[in-house]
């Protein structure tokens, strides 16, 4: 790979469509746009303004060999957006073409046999980057978009290629350099003893550091959850209607259901939308007694599955009493964010609303044959998310795990800074725990960065982004 090189690749998904488009970005896109594109006008791409749309037609004939019909690849229109400004800050040129893998596949076929090369996973995005006009956490934002399973998830991708983030990071480093300064000055000129009043405010200075990088950690979570889905797992005892709710979640029959307790022996995971949040549901054994090895193994999986859960859905039969399987059950969910559900409720009752623990973070009574108050159940689901019960939804922005993990790193460098101060230790300690941190931010933002680094990030992308 060498950034010189003219890359292209098909940026569309591959399959059925109206529209597919083959992208190329480099300092020969224009020129190979000219050898592979007829415009009906007969102007030629390297005369094109910016910006502009041409109709045509993809021949595969060199200009100079062109016959009456000039070997008619694809009926296209052909995109020009000249460097600087342009996705890559490269020329750039997109034809678009129909929307089906073989013409497609021709096309790209050509602009490669005229000197272009396949493009890596990303690496269009990766020019943006290299090329100044986002930075690493914008670009890293390109495939959250992508990746989006809800608004929540595509809403924190925007505001993360929009520059939010950055703008925090790059406030952050701008507090922290000054700070350094300050330090350094100290540093370098031993005569000017640094009095309690520099020692104070380098003491607040990394202070409010320290709280905003805490803040960005406490968001990471609800960022995790957005991105990767809510973990919410269904428990209870055994017939008291689990896979019936989850099929009334997921608005199809998912899960087998039948009247005989123990019908599932597994684990069954499904994703969906719940206003606007993606939520990963599982429906566990309801089996607290095993008969055999299989329900045994059942039992284990499904508490492996409450110890993983932001969120469990703790359900009972309305239309029996309180049995000792649902109080040993409920005293094992002390300690984790429990919505309980009532379910049942076109039966006659024998539960009283009040019989449900206290430390439930909220009680809704449905009946998941009937499908009555499945939506109310939904709303439950999305007030603790929203409402920052299942997650701590700070109103700083979420962050992904490289990003966390180099937060996590600064703040504790900060914090041993401070640590330092308040117990007089030589400045250079200080420093030095402020340089590492600062070293950190870059990191994040890309100020520096390795091919290693680049490499990982990018290799997740799809080809043509």
């Amino acid at each position: 790979m060498h950034p010189n090189d003219t890359i292209a690749a098909i940026s569309t998904s591959i399959g059925e469509a109206g529209i597919g488009i083959v992208r190329m970005s480099g300092q020969d896109a224009l020129r190979i746009a000219d050898e592979v594109f007829l415009a009906k006008d007969g102007r030629k791409p390297p005369h094109f303004k910016t910006y502009t749309l041409h109709y045509g037609w993809i021949v595969a004939q060199p200009a100079k060999e062109r016959g009456p019909s000039a070997g008619v690849v694809d009926e296209v229109v052909l995109t020009v957006m000249r460097a600087p400004k342009s996705y890559t800050r490269e020329d750039v040129v997109e034809i678009n073409c129909h929307g089906g893998i073989a013409a497609l596949r021709k096309v790209l076929d050509l602009v490669l046999g005229r000197g272009c090369r396949l493009a890596e996973p990303g690496e269009f995005t990766k020019r943006a980057f290299l090329n100044g006009r986002i930075d690493l956490a914008q670009a890293e934002a390109v495939i959250d978009i992508i990746r989006a399973k809800s608004d929540a998830a595509f809403k924190i991708g925007a505001e993360q290629l929009r520059g939010v983030l950055s703008t925090m990071i790059q406030g952050m480093r701008g507090a922290l350099l000054a700070t350094l300064a300050q330090l350094e000055a100290q540093i370098d000129f031993p005569e000017e003893e640094i009095g309690p009043a520099d020692k104070e405010r380098i003491t607040q200075d990394l202070q409010r550091l320290n709280c905003s990088l805490k803040a960005l950690i406490e968001s990471s979570r609800y960022g995790r959850l957005v991105r990767e889905g809510i973990h919410v797992v269904i428990c209870g005892s055994p017939n008291v209607g689990k896979s019936s709710l989850l099929n009334a979640l997921l608005r199809q029959e998912r899960s087998i259901v039948t009247a005989v307790p123990g019908t599932t022996r597994d684990t069954i995971e499904e994703i969906i939308d719940i206003r606007g949040i993606p939520i990963r549901i599982v429906d566990t054994a309801g089996i607290l007694g095993p008969r055999d090895l299989i329900e045994k193994e059942a039992v284990a999986r499904s508490k492996r599955q409450i110890d993983l859960a932001d969120l469990v859905i703790l359900l009972f039969d309305g239309s029996r009493a309180l049995t000792r399987q649902d109080k040993m059950l409920a005293s094992r969910l002390k300690n984790r964010p429990v919505l309980a559900v009532v379910n049942k409720i076109d039966k006659k009752q024998r539960i009283e609303k009040s019989a449900v623990p206290k430390y439930c973070k909220s009680t809704v009574l449905i009946s998941a044959k009937k499908n009555r108050n499945i939506d109310l159940l939904e709303d439950a689901i999305a007030r603790l998310v929203y409402g920052g019960e299942v997650s701590s939804a700070a109103s700083v922005l979420a962050a992904n795990v490289r990003q966390t993990q180099l937060i996590k790193k600064a703040q504790k460098l900060i914090a041993e800074a401070i640590d330092s101060v308040d117990n007089k230790l030589s400045l250079e300690f200080v420093a030095q725990g402020a340089r590492d941190a600062l070293a950190c931010l870059d990191e994040l933002v890309g100020a520096r960065f390795s091919e290693e680094v680049l490499d990982r990030i990018f290799s997740e992308f799809c080809i043509g982004k």
